[in-house]
C-alpha cells in the first residue's frame, strides 16, 4: 500500500548536523577555534598514555599489516591489554604468511586476555591468508572492509596509523568528545564520522583519534569530566554535561 503523501520513508533517516559556531558564543566561552582546539589538546594529552595504535606505531610496530592486526584485537579491548597481547603475538609473526600459518589453537591462546580470542584468531588467519596470498595490504577504506573482520574503524585506524593516509576513525571517545563540543551533533559513531568528515579540516583526520582516545579516558570522560581543570573548557559547549567535576 502506498505511504501517504509526505510521510519519510522507514529507511531514511535525518542525517548528521555540522553545527557552525555561533557569532556570539557565551560570556564564559570563546569562539569555536578548531585549530586553537587542537594546540590544546596537545599540551593536555603530552602526559598521558598514548592511544594503544599510536602506542605501537612509536614502538616499531608501525607496518599496515601489524597497524590492521592490532586494531582488530584493540576491538573491545582496553588498551592496557591490547599492547601487551600484541607485544606476545608479534614476537611470534609480524608478517602475514607467518601469521596465516599459525595453528588456530596457538593463536587463540597468544590472544589470551582480548575480548572474543576465538572469533578474533579466525578473522586474524583469515584475513592473512588473504593478504598473502594478494601480495599486499588493501590501502583503501573499501579494499581493508573486504577482508574479514574489518569494520569501518579497524579500516580507518590502518589507512591513518600504518599507511599515513588521511582517515577518520571514530571511537567512543571521538563520538562522545566531539558532540560535546558542539562541533557535531549526531547520534552514534558512523554518523559522527560522516559529519567530521565534512567539517573537519583534513590536516586532523588521523590526530583526532590519536588525541580524543586518552583526552576522554583521562579528562572529557563518559561520567563526570574533569571541566573544572580542562584547558579546552572556554571552547568546549559542555553539550549533555549535568554533572562534572
Amino acid at each position: 500500500m502506498p505511504r501517504p503523501r509526505n510521510t519519510p520513508s522507514p529507511d531514511s533517516a535525518p542525517a548528521p548536523r555540522i553545527l557552525l559556531p555561533a557569532a556570539l558564543p557565551a560570556p564564559d566561552k570563546d569562539p569555536f577555534d578548531i585549530d586553537q582546539v587542537f594546540r590544546l589538546l596537545r599540551g593536555a594529552t603530552a602526559g598521558l598514555p598514548k592511544a594503544a595504535m599510536f602506542d605501537l606505531r612509536d614502538q616499531g610496530y608501525a607496518s599496515p599489516f601489524e597497524q590492521l592486526v592490532a586494531a582488530l584485537i584493540s576491538a573491545r579491548t582496553r588498551d592496557e591489554t591490547t599492547i601487551p597481547v600484541c607485544h606476545r603475538l608479534f614476537a611470534r609473526a609480524r608478517r602475514p604468511e607467518a601469521m596465516a600459518e599459525l595453528p588456530e589453537a596457538e593463536l587463540v591462546g597468544l590472544l589470551h586476555g582480548a575480548t572474543f580470542p576465538e572469533p578474533k584468531a579466525r578473522d586474524i588467519l583469515a584475513l592473512s591468508r588473504q593478504i598473502a596470498a594478494a601480495g599486499a595490504v588493501p590501502d583503501t577504506m573499501e579494499g581493508l572492509q573486504a577482508l574479514r573482520g574489518v569494520g569501518p574503524k579497524i579500516a580507518a585506524l590502518t589507512l591513518g596509523v600504518g599507511f599515513g593516509k588521511p582517515a577518520i576513525s571514530v571511537d567512543i571517545h571521538v563520538h562522545r568528545i566531539t558532540n560535546r563540543w558542539g562541533y557535531v551533533a549526531a547520534s552514534t559513531p558512523e554518523r559522527t564520522m560522516q559529519a567530521l568528515l565534512a567539517a573537519l579540516p583534513e590536516r586532523y583526520w588521523v590526530e583526532i583519534n590519536e588525541r580524543l582516545v586518552p583526552f576522554g579516558k583521562f579528562v572529557c570522560t563518559g561520567e563526570r569530566p574533569r571541566c573544572s581543570s580542562c584547558a579546552l573548557q572556554r571552547q568546549c559547549r559542555q553539550v549533555g554535561v549535568t554533572s562534572h567535576r
